[in-house]
């Protein structure tokens, strides 16, 4: 048993919080519906790309002490944590902006390459004060001093990121499927007020877990 990288145990009880965590509507899946109706799928998964990219930096980040860093200067990350919430409120008023514009804009304006999806979902995900609240509250108890940290780290991000695609993929493909509705002007400006306001309230719950 002390040869395994992680408690067993210990993992199966990660994994069910992981799951609650993974499913809760926070930023980042409220960012990847708003993507899916605006993108379509494929940007919506792109998006989904980003979001645990900027995971993986934060696991990156936990292996080089980032709880130490986050108790030692607090403030640093309460900039990023603000600056990621503007972020995401500039991308909800410009949603609500495409509102109101003429009914003759195409639909297909409001795509963009993917690598613009890819980089919005890791600026959000980056951002996100869940993560680092996720990196310097929740992952410690289940870290074991006694067993080498880059094996638990490494099973510990497989399971995080495997259920955080599932859950974000499910609710960015769940926006895109609205997607083909969007060449009626009127469906188009009231998913684009409702885009507007999932961005919004995402920023929203940034600030509100500072």
């Amino acid at each position: 048993m002390s040869g395994l990288p992680v408690d067993p145990q210990l993992y199966l009880t990660f994994l069910g919080v992981m799951a609650v965590m993974a499913v809760t509507p926070g930023p980042a899946n409220l960012f990847s519906v708003a993507n899916g109706v605006r993108r379509g799928p494929a940007a919506a998964l792109a998006g989904v790309v980003g979001m645990n990219a900027a995971t993986l930096v934060w696991f990156g980040a936990a292996a080089l002490g980032l709880g130490a860093l986050v108790i030692a200067l607090p403030q640093v990350f309460r900039l990023i944590s603000i600056g990621g919430a503007l972020y995401v409120a500039w991308l909800g008023v410009n949603a609500l902006r495409g509102a109101f514009r003429t009914a003759a804009d195409p639909p297909a304006a409001a795509l963009r390459p993917g690598r613009s999806a890819w980089l919005d979902g890791f600026m959000v995900q980056i951002a996100n004060p869940k993560a680092v609240l996720f990196f310097t509250a929740v992952l410690p108890p289940f870290l074991d001093v006694h067993r080498p940290a880059a094996p638990q780290l490494a099973l510990f991000a497989a399971a995080t990121i495997g259920m955080d695609v599932l859950s974000m993929s499910a609710y960015g493909l769940g926006g895109a499927a609205l997607a083909r509705r969007l060449a009626e002007p009127r469906f188009r400006r009231g998913f684009a007020l409702v885009t507007g306001g999932l961005l919004l309230t995402a920023s929203v719950l940034i600030v509100s877990r500072l």
